[in-house]
């Protein structure tokens, strides 16, 4: 799961008020507004216009079965930002002001998709390799006449 947005606030603003701004984000990148966006309790009494859109953990009207699926599956997510925190550093920012902390945020992301991008790459090296690899290893059975 790559990261598609990220957003840097100063000071310590509500979540539910950054949501907007994160989904138009998420819009101006891949130019597709997401059909459903799944939150935390925190994001009770957020900003976004469309508020069929945003399921909220918890909630228990509403919800048709891929909603409750999709909605577990997003408890997966939180373990990928306890790794950019941890790996990338996000924990301690070391740079200036706050374009400093925007500059940090940005290149965690970065450092995030450019890490699963090489797995990938790094897959289909190891699939092509097995498969040059197990065409070499059979013996030629045709006859010469």
């Amino acid at each position: 799961m790559s990261v598609k947005a990220r957003e840097d606030q100063e000071g310590n603003p509500y979540d539910g008020h950054t949501l907007d701004a994160t989904i138009s984000q998420v819009i101006a990148m891949t130019g597709i507004e997401p059909e459903r966006t799944y939150v935390d309790q925190g994001y009770r009494g957020h900003d976004y216009a469309h508020k069929e859109r945003v399921f909220i953990t918890r909630q228990r009207r509403g919800l048709t079965p891929t909603i409750r699926r999709e909605l577990r599956r997003r408890s997966a997510i939180e373990p990928m930002i306890g790794h950019m925190k941890a790996d990338g550093r996000l924990g301690r920012n070391h740079l200036l002001g706050a374009a400093g902390d925007a500059m940090n945020a940005l290149l965690v992301a970065a450092r995030h998709n450019l890490r699963l991008i090489l797995n990938w790459l790094r897959l289909c090296v190891a699939w092509l390799m097995a498969a040059l690899m197990s065409s070499s290893a059979q013996p030629d059975t045709s006859q010469v006449a």
